[in-house]
């Protein structure tokens, strides 16, 4: 019967205390004198390395496919096709590294610290200015005494080539009888 005010009670008698849920898993527990007489040590397994795929040699496939005599976008892309040409693993050949050999670039040597404290940089520096303010001081003047080239200057010093004359006129220049106008031998 169903009680006025209650849910309604749909559920099933739950097993024993002695009930197990889930896989049982008999384990042995002898306790510490078990733990110390023989370890249950699994003997580990090779891992099984799937094989790299290596990316394509698309330029060894592109010699080949020159040499095979290949000149078309679809005979290379045939030629791709059957000939699938892959790059070497070369991470396989063990390659041996001298002992002290480093990859990358090396360090900055270390600054030394008491030039730092003295200025030492900031001279150096300033020395370089100087020298280069002199110097531009220098060219300034030789460049004062010097007379600039103009376009005259230059044509009067190299003058340009004579033209050669040319004894071709095109024909509407010429002089050729023409009924209204009679040439001189025409005339007579």
């Amino acid at each position: 019967q169903e009680e006025v005010g209650k849910p309604m009670r749909n559920c099933y008698s739950l097993p024993g205390y002695d009930f197990t849920y889930g896989m049982y898993i008999e384990k042995r527990d002898g306790g510490v004198a078990e733990a110390i007489g023989h370890w249950d040590a699994v003997k580990p397994r090779k891992p099984r390395i799937p094989k790299k795929i290596m990316p394509r040699d698309f330029v060894t496939m592109g010699r080949g496919a020159v040499d095979e005599g290949c000149t078309t976008a679809r005979e290379f892309a045939l030629y791709y096709k059957y000939m699938d040409i892959r790059c070497k693993d070369r991470s396989r050949y063990g390659y041996k590294i001298p002992a002290g050999m480093t990859f990358g670039r090396p360090p900055r040597p270390s600054t030394p610290f008491f030039d730092l404290m003295q200025h030492r940089y900031k001279e150096l520096w300033m020395e370089r200015q100087r020298a280069r303010t002199v110097v531009q001081h220098v060219e300034k003047k030789k460049k004062i005494g010097e007379v600039r080239e103009t376009r005259t200057t230059f044509l009067r010093t190299h003058p340009p080539p004579a033209k050669e004359e040319s004894f071709w006129h095109p024909r509407r220049f010429e002089k050729v009888g023409t009924p209204h106008n009679p040439s001189p031998d025409q005339r007579q």
